[in-house]
Formats: C-alpha cells, structure tokens, sequence
C-alpha cells in the first residue's frame, strides 16, 4: 500500500480519482485546503479519520505532511507503448538517484507540456512518496515509464521518428541556439554523473547550458527545467 503525504499530493490524487483506502487528518489542523480534501474525500465515499500528529509522523516518516495522510493502490508505471505516440515531448532520465530531483523533473516536465518521463529500471530513483510530495500533484496527470534498459527505449524512439537531445556539460550546442524538432526527447543525466557514454552516443544532439561563474554545473532538476522551458517557448512561437 503506498503513503502520500502533504497537501497537494493527497488533493491532486482525489480530483484525478485515484483510488484511496483512507486519508488522516491531524487533529487541530484546519484550512481552506485542508477541508477541499474532506469535501472531495466524503464525495468520493473515502474514509477520513482525524488522529494525533506523532501518529501521521510515523506513518509518512517524516512530521513535513502537512497534517494529511493518505493511503491507497502503488502509484502504476505506464507502458512505453502507450505514452510515445502521442507525445510531442518526452524526458528519459539516465540515472536520476535522488528522489526529490525526480519529483521536482516530473513537476518541471508536466508544466512544459511534456508527454511523459522515461526512467530506468536499476540504479535510480524510483515513483514514492518522497518523489509524489516533491511533484506536488504532477504524477496524477504525468505518465511515468519505467525501463529496463533506457538505450533500448532510445532505439526505439528514433524508430519512431524521435529527436533525441541530450543535456551534457560537454554538449557542443548551446541550448538556446538548437532547432528542436518535433517529436523531442530531452535525455538528463545523474547527479554529478551525466549521461553514460552509451546513452551519449544514442543522441542526436548533445546540447549544453553555458554557465558563468565558478560552478561548473547545474543541479540536475535545475538544468531540465530550463532546457524544457525553452523546449516549450520554441513550440509556442512556431504556432
């Protein structure tokens, strides 16, 4: 059974009709927000219980819950098959081991229009409740792809006529000077990692964020967004 803890999670996961077993609410919290997840809870016929603080602390693992807890069905991977030909954007991360940053990617990818995000199989982060609290209602609406070998999802994208960019510090393209061409793939590399050497070379493009100062490197979440966000500026302009 899986935990969603805060407010926007446990809100966005009843407007978009998840299937939940039951919310807890801490008792003495109170707020417009708070009472939204009561009102949709009772519509939606889930049990709401009002229990003391330390009980929701032990139960999401941490006292950042906001007051409101839910339990319900694990959040489900969707299928590549069913998330690419639709899409006009997809991000595949390479790696991403740190919850809050693919919480924060899925957040980024939803607002900028993306199709679905792509993330391995081993040695990454995968969907939890840290990552649902750092996404803030996004993995209700964003499909999330889980593979077991991302090069092979990438040959699979070319084949259906994917543009693969990959965001590398040693990309020879300036970000903001790239023609995107539609459907776009956007492929992230791990945390202080980058993109394998494998994954590199499945990439069309490889395409860089210069930088002033004296960090040579963006926080991963920071860099997709920005990349994203451009993405999405290219695509309003041209209609």
């Amino acid at each position: 059974m899986a935990i969603l803890s805060g407010i926007n999670p446990v809100l966005e996961s009843l407007k978009a009709g998840r299937p939940l077993d039951r919310i807890l609410i801490a008792k003495g919290a109170a707020g417009p927000r708070l009472q939204q997840i009561i009102d949709l809870a009772r519509h939606a016929s889930v049990s709401v219980r009002f229990e003391e603080r330390a009980g929701l602390d032990r139960l999401a693992g941490s006292p950042a819950h906001q007051g409101v807890v839910a339990m319900g069905a694990a959040q489900r991977y969707a299928e590549l098959e069913s998330v690419a030909p639709a899409a006009q954007l997809l991000v595949v991360l390479d790696g991403v081991e740190d919850p809050h940053n693919l919480g924060a990617i899925i957040r980024t990818a939803h607002a900028a229009g993306a199709g679905g995000v792509i993330i391995p199989e081993r040695r990454a982060a995968g969907l939890t409740d840290v990552v649902a609290k750092a996404a803030a209602g996004a993995l209700e609406y964003l499909p999330v792809v889980r593979a077991v070998n991302i090069n092979r999802v990438l040959e699979q994208l070319k084949g259906m006529q994917y543009w693969i960019y990959g965001l590398d510090e040693r990309g020879a393209e300036d970000y903001a000077r790239v023609e995107y061409n539609a459907p776009t793939v956007l492929v992230c590399g791990g945390e202080g990692k980058g993109l394998h050497e494998q994954v590199r070379k499945h990439c069309d493009v490889l395409v860089r964020i210069p930088l002033q100062g004296h960090i040579p490197s963006l926080n991963v979440s920071v860099a997709a967004g920005i990349v994203l966000f451009e993405c999405k500026r290219r695509r309003s302009s041209a209609s």
